[in-house]
């Protein structure tokens, strides 16, 4: 049972139900939680409340938030750390809204977010269970739009394309309460990608609907829980275990997602266990050229990192599964004159690739 401590004083006064529950989970992020509250209060769409869930934070928090004199803001504290994943649950439980959003306290919501998500809730079945929109990724000078363009069927039934990836973001979707109640809330076990497995969920039982515009900045933080190979790998394992049969329905999904554990896992230096996954993923999906591509990374990658050995190895088995890459031959090759050499003519060669293309 989750302790919460919940201060009533603000939320007390609000007389009219709202339409929209806006949760916002936060955890020793003071210094951003008012910018996060500040960009759903300045919506041009008005009739919601904003439920934040301090997910035990040692900081003031707290304090921030009961700066902020809107009776529309409800405070609501766990006592212990539960992971983001438990905070919004425990949002959900406490949203009166018969739609819900999800806002990270460090991301930010363009002004008509929600009023545009609204507007197509008002013209579509009851079928549609989620509304989201396309967002933009920040990491330092660089901002990429999502869903990728590999992305092909972005509304209607959706699942299939889900189970090749995740393209949706928890602050981008606006969802129908009741949906919760068929497909279950976030799974609190999951360390790392619950938007996509909730959504996966979502998607079995419900369309979508997609606002083909950036209406969401989101910025990567490397601070983040976000940068932790091995809970990736936690959240991988279960998310297959759950959803299997789903993506036995893909053999190619499937070997993706077994190629995708496996080269996780040889990145954190597990490679015995990564190597049986990869194997898996071949015997599903026998091209090699992918298989070499994927080798390729993970060498690149451990190289990079210092693990020469290791990263040397897979270099040369890239070049051995598929010997008809010049790319890999080269990389492969450099390899032997150590790391200095190495780094130096890649950063080159990635500068030419990329002039090229312009």
């Amino acid at each position: 049972m989750i302790e919460i401590k919940t201060l009533l004083t603000m939320s007390d006064r609000i007389k009219k139900k709202p339409r929209v529950s806006v949760i916002i989970p936060t955890y020793n992020r003071a210094h951003l939680i008012e910018r996060a509250i500040q960009t759903v209060l300045s919506q041009t769409y008005q009739d919601l409340e904003i439920i934040v869930v301090d997910d035990g934070s040692s900081d003031n928090t707290e304090e921030v938030v009961m700066t902020l004199k809107d009776e529309r803001i409800r405070y609501i504290r766990h006592e212990e750390n539960k992971g983001a994943p438990a905070a919004r649950n425990t949002g959900i439980q406490a949203a009166k809204g018969d739609y819900i959003a999800f806002q990270d306290s460090d991301d930010e919501w363009l002004p008509q977010k929600l009023e545009k998500q609204m507007k197509v809730f008002e013209t579509v079945s009851a079928k549609v269970g989620v509304v989201y929109t396309g967002f933009l990724r920040i990491e330092n000078d660089k901002k990429e739009y999502i869903p990728y363009l590999w992305v092909t069927k972005k509304e209607g039934d959706i699942h299939k394309e889900l189970l090749k990836g995740s393209f949706i973001t928890t602050p981008a979707i606006l969802v129908r309460k009741e949906c919760f109640k068929k497909a279950g809330m976030f799974d609190e076990r999951l360390p790392r990608l619950q938007d996509w497995e909730l959504v996966l969920r979502l998607s079995k039982y419900y369309d979508f609907k997609f606002i083909d515009e950036p209406l969401l900045k989101s910025p990567y933080m490397t601070d983040s829980i976000s940068s932790s190979e091995k809970a990736r790998i936690k959240a991988l394992k279960l998310i297959l275990s759950k959803h299997l049969d789903n993506f036995m329905e893909d053999k190619k999904s499937l070997a993706k997602y077994y190629f995708g554990i496996g080269l996780h896992l040889c990145l954190n230096n597990e490679i015995a266990e990564g190597e049986s996954y990869i194997t898996k993923a071949f015997e599903i999906n026998p091209d090699r050229r992918l298989l070499s591509e994927k080798y390729f990374i993970i060498g690149r990658r451990l190289y990079s990192n210092k693990n020469v050995k290791d990263g040397r190895n897979y270099l040369i088995k890239a070049v051995k599964t598929y010997p008809f890459n010049i790319k890999l031959l080269s990389v492969a090759f450099i390899s032997f004159f150590g790391q200095g050499v190495y780094k130096s003519i890649y950063k080159k060669g990635v500068e030419f690739y990329q002039k090229i293309k312009e």
